[in-house]
């Protein structure tokens, strides 16, 4: 397991809860990338695909929660979408 891999991704990762958090509460998509977001989700499943076919270790957990928080803000995304076409 590399120690610097395993920052990287926990850096990364910490700002998805507050993206996630300001998808709910705002109920818009300002300042959100969809192109963005899926391009983030392509690389930590990605990263999930080389864990399990080159290097399995434990950093293979954080690349699935941060994939999975990713997909949640995809998900707000789509539903603010739908939500702001009704005003």
């Amino acid at each position: 397991m590399s120690i610097f891999e395993m920052i990287m991704i926990v850096c990364f990762g910490i700002a998805w809860p507050f993206s996630i958090y300001r998808s709910y509460t705002s109920k818009n998509n300002d300042g959100k990338s969809l192109l963005f977001l899926f391009c983030v989700l392509i690389g930590y499943i990605s990263g999930v695909i080389h864990k399990l076919l080159y290097n399995f270790d434990q950093v293979i957990y954080l690349y699935l929660l941060n994939c999975m928080m990713v997909f949640v803000d995809v998900i707000l995304y789509y539903r603010n979408k739908k939500n702001y076409k009704k005003f």
